[in-house]
Parts: C-alpha cells; structure tokens; sequence
C-alpha cells in the first residue's frame, strides 16, 4: 500500500551524503535499482538521478513493521527512508561515488509500489530501441541517459550564461509562422479563424531575429525549437533545438570570434575539454577537393587525391570517359590494406554504389612492389607508377578510384574514407577537431527544379568581390557563409546576411522569384529594411547534435527526452494519430482516401 509524504521532506540526494555525513540523520527518496535479503539484514540500493546509495535495514534500527515493509521491496519501488549515515564495515565499492559508506534506516515509507518493468533499469541497455522508446519513461531512468539528460541541461545554462556576459538578449521568437516553401517542407498547421489558411512551425528564427537586427536588438539569443518535415536519420528529428543567435554591426570574423570563445567555454566547463584558438579555418572548395565532403572528419587522414591528369590519356574508358564529360578520377589510399580480400573489396564497390558510384576502381601495391588491379590491362606499366606516385602509394596500401561527375566522385571518395575509417579505428571518440567551413557556393543548381537555388537561404550575403559574376557565372560566386564543423558532424552554420535592397531584389531574381512572388513570401522582411536596417549576421548550433558528440552517443535519441523514430512517429504516444471528426469539420478540412 503507497503511503503519502507526510510532512516528511528530503534532506539529500542519494550521492550527496559522504563521508563528512557520517553520524548524521539523513533523510533520502528514490526507487529500489535491487534489493537483497541476508535474512537478519536487508540491503537495498536507492537510485535517484544523483546515483546510488546502499540501504541497511535491520530489524533493531527500523522496527519490526519497517523490516517487513523492506522485506516486500521490489525493483523500482518509490520509497523514501530515513536513518544515519555510517561507514561500510566490509564490502567497500571503489565503483561508486557513495561505496564507502551507508544508510542504517530508521524509517521506510512505500511511496508507491511498482510492476515489474518490461526491461532492466540499468546502463547500456541492450533492449532494443522500439522497446526502450515504447517505455520511454522508464528509459529515462537509466543512470547513462540521465547523464546525458544532465549534461544537456548543463551545456544550454553554460551558453545562455556566456552570451548574457557578451551582451546577447535572450528575446523568444513565435511558433506558429508563414510558410516560405524554400528549404527543407514545413510541418503545417490549419487555422480554425482563417479556413482554408496554414501557420507553418519555424525551421528556424531566421526572418524573425533578422527583424530583431532592424528593430536595433543589437545581439539576440534564443534556445529555439525548429521543425522540419524531413527523412530522419541518427542526427536528424523532426523537432530539434537550435541555440540561435544573430548580431548587428559585425563581418565575419567577429561572429566567429564570439562563437569560438562559446565553444571554448562550454566544453570547458561542461566536459573538461581544452579548446585551442583560433579553429581552423578552411574555404569549402578545399574541403570538398580534400575530404569529398563539406563536413570533413579531419582526425584522419586518407585524403582524396585528384589524379584526373595523370590518367587522361590512358586506356581506361572509365577513367577518360569521366574526363570527356566534364568529371574527375580521384583515389584515396588505404594505408597498409593491399591485402585486402577481394569479397570486402566488393563489399565496399557496392557500398559506393550506394552514393552514385557506378564501380569502384582498385590497385592494390604488392610487398615487392608489383600491382594487382581490376584495370591494369588498360594502362601501361609507365602509367600505373605514375598514378601509384601521385598516389604516394607505398607497398602494402590499397588504392581506391572513382570516376564521374565530381559531385559524385566527392560523395563516394567522402563517404568511402570514413567507412574505411570506422572498420580500421582511425576514429577517437575523445579527440575533438573543430573547424570553420567558408566560402559556400552562393548558389547550387538543382535539377529537379530546374533552376539555381540558394545553398544557404536567400539572405546570404555574397564575397564582394564574385558579385559580378552572378549573371555571367552564378555557380562561381561565392557566399559569406560558414558552417562550424566537428568530427565530421555540422554542428552549426550561419552566414552575413544581405541588408541592401538592391543585392536582395537581384538575388531573388536569380533565385527565380519576380517581385510580386519575392514580396508575397518575404514582403514584411523587405518592407522593413526600408526603413534602415544595419550590417548583420548570425549563427545557430544544432545543441542535441553538439551534445551527442560530449557525451559519445550513436544517436541524437539518447540526448533527446522524447524523441521520434525514422518515420517521425512516437512509439509511446502513437503520435501521429487520427483527430476527431468534429476537430476536422471546424477546421474545413477534409481527409482524401
């Protein structure tokens, strides 16, 4: 039978007591982790979000009726117990923070009674993850995802502490926005008021805080939730929370500056990490030329070569093909594997394929210096040693090639290196390399619409100096944008954004937009910076994704409290779920069959 509080009050978490405790009346609550019976002595371990505590109840200290409440203890039973505090006689666990002492109860209360869970309550769980996310409040309770739960808790105190210092307002921007279809689809919302008219939820702050700069804000700062109806994967959810932030009167090295005195200082205080100033800096064309990849995993090597000279007038149709189309051949070398086996070669051609990758070409450099290749017979011996030099291949190393168009090539080669990466170990979860990513293409072209497309969004401010290519060239110009990048994860991104009217109006042109469009989408943005509106720019942190890396989880889930799975549905509240047919007609909609 559960028992009320009455009157009774907490004096300590389970591993705030210690030894300066010892003697001490203390009064600890919490759920059983494990009870076990030596018959003459109970000892229970009490969790709360602190840790353990061991509980010694003996029938002298706490009572005949309190050692039979003990006695019908099971796991996760609420109790609350009372007693001092002493040192362990025997049994010591150097493990725990509280190994070296325990509570002999006086008193037991049942604060409520508990079935048996569905899973252990215990670290590294091995349930699987649909069950774990069904019992989501259960999940919560293991000491490794309070842990993290915590540490978040502490990371977003840390940031909200160090941007009030710099001056930053903290100013909360609204849910329920315009839809602007550019980017990612938005999670839409129906108006009751206005039938027949949608509120989209934010993807980000970004028209709002750019409004805050022209409203004279001057620094503005913001945990935001954001929404974005994509296809999820192990650092992607529907609903996420961004640290956002937006400035006035700065260029960019002042936006990177104060970001990389935050970062400095939040994984200093948050997980003991010493952060060196200032992080690399690197333009996004070497990134891509380098590593394949505009988020590049800089703890290892295995650099992308691009041997596109050396072959183009070799015998390999594959190679010259992709050179004829206006493509590139770029290898990587795999260190000390040329003897890998030829079934994980194949393996790892079909895993290229995967990301566009018509084959993989391979060579592998023999100890005696001799070659084993799938196109040595197209290529002359005088070749192949050029191409091993460029290569730097020595004996013993595996030489991997692909040939296309060079965002294919960039996509295989980038994702090639780091799955050859994670199946040698190259990668240490403890080293963490930070960088600055520049110089974004302003504009990408995207086939599907047929037209050039902001890479970023339409208010990022181009390089001065590409500005008159944007008709002649626009690929070619070049974006002041910048994206924070951490052991091959975008942990952020923001950009100086355009505040004259005359670059904007042209950049919607390019983008495809007549003035009618650009105003019916963003008109409350322009009209306001006709009324003066100063040299801005910002920046906004994924803080689940940051927080995954701290804490060296595989997920963003286990950062989350309640997250959703691939196909953005809650296993625990089954949301999405059907609404009433009444909430459907006041809202004049109608479901299609």
């Amino acid at each position: 039978m559960a028992e009320s509080m009455k009157g009774l009050k907490r004096s300590h978490r389970c591993t705030e007591v210690s030894n300066e405790n010892i003697g001490e009346t203390v009064t600890v609550m919490g759920w059983v982790q494990r009870r076990r019976n030596l018959g003459a002595l109970i000892f229970i371990d009490l969790r709360d979000r602190s840790g353990l505590l061991q509980i010694v109840f003996d029938e002298n200290s706490v009572g005949a009726e309190g050692f039979a409440k003990a006695e019908t203890l099971r796991s996760e039973y609420v109790i609350a117990v009372t007693g001092k505090i002493q040192k362990r006689e025997a049994a010591v666990n150097e493990n725990l923070k509280t190994g070296d002492i325990e509570l002999i109860a006086e008193q037991i209360r049942i604060l409520s009674e508990s079935d048996t869970p569905p899973f252990p309550i215990e670290e590294n769980s091995q349930t699987k993850d649909e069950v774990r996310l069904k019992y989501r409040y259960l999940d919560l309770r293991r000491p490794d995802i309070q842990k993290n739960m915590m540490l978040r808790s502490r990371v977003i105190y840390l940031m909200r502490e160090f941007m009030a210092k710099e001056g930053f307002l903290e100013i909360e921007t609204p849910v329920l926005c315009k839809s602007t279809p550019e980017g990612a689809r938005d999670y839409l919302v129906p108006s009751r008021v206005h039938p027949g008219n949608f509120y989209a939820l934010p993807q980000s702050p970004q028209l709002y805080k750019q409004l805050l700069m022209c409203s004279g804000y001057d620094r503005y700062f913001q945990i935001a939730k954001c929404f974005r109806d994509e296809d999820l994967r192990a650092d992607r959810q529907p609903e996420f929370t961004q640290a956002d932030m937006e400035l006035s009167f700065v260029d960019i090295d002042d936006v990177l500056d104060v970001n990389e005195r935050l970062l400095q200082y939040v994984f200093k205080e948050a997980i003991g990490v010493e952060i060196a100033l200032p992080l690399t800096r690197m333009p996004w064309q070497e990134a891509m030329d380098r590593f394949g990849s505009d988020k590049p995993d800089t703890r290892f090597g295995m650099e992308l070569k691009d041997v596109s000279e050396i072959v183009k007038n070799c015998g390999f149709g594959v190679f010259t093909g992709a050179l004829e189309n206006g493509g590139s051949v770029r290898g990587i070398n795999a260190n000390g594997q040329g003897k890998m086996p030829r079934k994980k070669i194949d393996r790892l051609i079909e895993f290229a394929k995967g990301y566009g990758a018509k084959g993989l070409a391979y060579l592998s450099v023999n100890e005696d210096g001799s070659y084993k290749s799938s196109f040595a017979k197209f290529m002359t011996e005088e070749e192949l040693t050029a191409l091993v030099r460029a290569m730097e291949g020595q004996p013993g190393d595996l030489l991997l090639f692909a040939a296309d168009k060079n965002k294919i090539v960039w996509n295989v080669l980038g994702a090639l290196r780091l799955e050859l990466a994670k199946e040698l170990n190259l990668l240490d979860p403890n080293q963490y390399n930070f960088l600055w990513i520049t110089e974004f293409p302003l504009l990408e072209w995207s086939d599907e619409e047929n037209r050039f497309m902001a890479m970023h969004h339409p208010f990022t401010m181009p390089v001065e100096e590409d500005w008159d290519k944007v008709d002649s060239d626009p690929g070619a110009v070049r974006a002041k944008a910048y994206d924070i990048v951490l052991n091959g994860t975008e942990l952020g991104g923001g950009s100086v954004r355009i505040h004259q009217n005359d670059i904007q109006e042209k950049m919607f042109e390019v983008l495809g937009f007549t003035k009618e469009s650009a105003y019916e989408q963003f008109g409350f943005l322009l009209d306001a910076f006709r009324y003066g509106v100063p040299p801005h720019a910002g920046l906004a942190y994924g803080v689940d994704r940051m927080v995954m890396h701290m804490v060296h989880a595989d997920s963003i889930r286990d950062v989350i409290a309640f997250p959703k799975v691939k196909d953005a549905s809650c296993l625990m509240t089954e949301a999405p779920g059907k609404v009433d047919e009444r909430q459907l007609k006041e809202l004049q909609i109608g479901i299609l069959e």
